[in-house]
């Protein structure tokens, strides 16, 4: 980090030039930098006793201070000529690996074959190595380009799969940042040493993420255990010129193949990202859903406590458990999979749904613990929620038709369906196949039929066929002209069915529709009740009939899911689960 700058040292340079020092060899030095070397002058004209041996000492001291000034200088400004060598290479890798990825997928498209085979081949060849090029550079970059490439991991809808595929070890290599920094770091932001705050405090990490770690501690002052979560120094240096680089990146992407413009994914990296940076909106966030859960029937959410913050250090109770694809943990401890699918939905779609509720937008499965509660039998497992750092509140209109929306598509109504997307992200009749396939992750023709069936291996390899035969194009342009929140919701689905494919449950995707469907269901039924408040209440006869349809609405979706929970209560009660 640097801690001198040009203009500071020139600055510094020109206080200490008095008006009778402008025309002496010595002009420039401090002042009891030049009485010492005065002193050094006299002695040595003293005792060499000759006008050569004046000179000759003279010379010698010059020469002397001469080299030590270089050296204090190369010593104050090595920082900003590191800094700037640092910054010439990430630069460098970038605009080298853009460049190389530009020119050989357009040899690669340009390239003349009759046979579609070989054409695909080459195509998936060139996907290949483009992406292999591209993990170099962002392993070597690290910072930002780690969470970029995690990121852009998950876009399994939208990127090529030999693409997503070689993203994936990003999930694993996160960088560790040094605990002498880390020290460093923590002294310059709180005007303390860690040995001053804590009893404990593990210098291993306990976890490391692209933007932060954590380490294991105790406080000092209370003796209770906490979890330390730290910034990675080196991000405050360069994240404003990765951000540049990724904006460039994109738009030059988007320059050479138009078609393809993902310049929305910079965007939103712009907007998110110093938000993710800054840990005391972050504790903010954490206890603002702590809050509004504690109002909320979910016994099984457990949101650690935050005990104070900064914007680079967040300090919180210490609560660990085990990742939610830990199936072995599951079974062994005898976790229900289905009951924390269960919960899971429960959670989530009250973050989406609920009144005033925030939403977490990065439910990975790096970022839930799943841990055995021996005190509690339903359910006998707390869901732990971590990383709160990017929130967002979704505007009561689109909370209420996305709601629609999600019961036109329960009920297969196609209509209503084509109504609800209109509202909520603006799309035409011509796009709506490919935007509800891109909501649900599902083939169209299945989501006319029923989209509560479990997906096939057949449906997953059709739609990936279709990524490749040019809906990809279509899919990039659509997603690039609906509202960021929409992107974000979509991004919270995605991760959500992830982490519910990934606990393989016995009962399929079934019952967490009916959960969407209770709370989709339950918005509408409180629109309705506004409106009938709003307009005139139950005095007027025409409101009895709007309650009556509301209600009833309302009581179909919630009688089918007591039925099915019911059912399932049985089967579990006599062995068929």
């Amino acid at each position: 980090m640097r801690t001198i700058t040009h203009a500071t040292a020139q600055v510094q340079l020109a206080s200490w030039r008095p008006a009778i020092w402008k025309s002496h060899p010595l002009a420039g030095r401090p002042r009891r930098l030049r009485n010492i070397i005065q002193q050094r002058l006299t002695h040595t004209h003293i005792h060499s006793g000759s006008v050569a041996g004046k000179r000759a000492g003279r010379g010698w001291v010059l020469a002397a201070v001469s080299a030590g000034t270089l050296a204090v200088g190369a010593f104050a400004f090595s920082d900003d000529i590191k800094h700037a060598y640092a910054a010439a290479l990430r630069s460098g890798r970038v605009l080298t690996t853009l460049a190389l990825c530009i020119n050989d997928y357009r040899v690669t498209l340009n390239h003349q074959s009759e046979d579609k085979n070989e054409a695909a081949t080459l195509l998936k060849q060139c996907h290949k190595r483009c992406a292999e090029r591209t993990l170099r550079a962002l392993e070597e970059n690290g910072s930002i380009f780690i969470k970029l490439g995690q990121h852009l991991s998950s876009l399994n809808y939208l990127l090529p799969l030999e693409w997503t595929t070689t993203f994936i070890p990003l999930q694993d290599r996160c960088p560790v940042s040094s605990i002498e920094s880390i020290e460093q770091m923590f002294q310059k932001d709180t005007g303390r040493s860690t040995t001053d705050m804590f009893l404990t405090f593990e210098t291993s990490p306990i976890g490391a993420a692209s933007l932060a770690q954590v380490h294991r501690a105790t406080l000092k002052d209370t003796g209770q255990e906490v979890a330390v979560k730290l910034q990675h120094p080196a991000l405050e240096e360069w994240v404003p010129l990765d951000l540049a680089l990724t904006r460039f990146t994109f738009s030059a992407l988007k320059r050479f193949f138009p078609e393809y413009d993902l310049e929305w994914l910079s965007q939103e990296l712009e907007v998110s990202l110093p938000q993710e940076l800054d840990f005391t909106q972050e504790g903010k966030n954490a206890m603002r859903a702590k809050e509004y859960f504690s109002h909320v029937n979910e016994p099984a959410l457990v949101i650690p406590g935050v005990i104070w913050s900064q914007k680079r250090i967040l300090v919180m109770e210490y609560l660990t458990g085990h990742r939610p694809d830990d199936l072995e943990y599951l079974d062994s401890n005898a976790i229900d999979r289905d009951e924390v699918s269960a919960a899971l939905s429960r959670i989530f779609n009250e973050m989406i749904f609920g009144k005033d509720a925030p939403l977490h937008c990065d439910p990975h499965g790096g970022n839930i613990a799943i841990k055995k509660n021996p005190y509690r039998r339903n359910p006998n497992f707390d869901i732990i929620l971590y990383d709160h750092g990017l929130y967002r509140d979704i505007p009561e209109n689109l909370r209420r038709s996305y709601a629609k929306l999600w019961l036109a598509l329960i009920d297969a109504d196609e209509a209503k369906m084509r109504k609800y997307a209109y509202e909520v992200a603006g799309i035409n009749d011509e796009q709506f196949p490919l935007f509800a396939s891109a909501i649900t992750g599902r083939d169209y023709k299945v989501i006319a039929k029923s989209v509560a069936t479990p997906r096939t291996t057949a449906e997953k390899e059709e739609i990936s066929q279709a990524l490749g035969e040019g809906v990809l194009t279509q899919l990039v342009q659509l997603l690039g002209q609906v509202p960021r929140i929409m992107l974000l919701i979509l991004k919270t689905n995605d991760l959500t069915r992830s982490l519910d494919e990934g606990l393989q449950t016995k009962l399929g995707p079934m019952r967490t529709f009916l959960i969407l469907a209770r709370y989709c269901s339950r918005t509408v039924f409180e629109e309705q009740m506004e409106i009938i408040g709003q307009g005139g209440g139950l005095l007027r006869p025409g409101n009895w009939l709007r309650l009556l349809g509301a209600w009833m609405s309302y009581a179909r979706i919630e009688l089918k899911l007591s039925l099915y929970e019911s059912y399932l209560s049985l089967r579990r009660r006599f062995g068929g689960v």
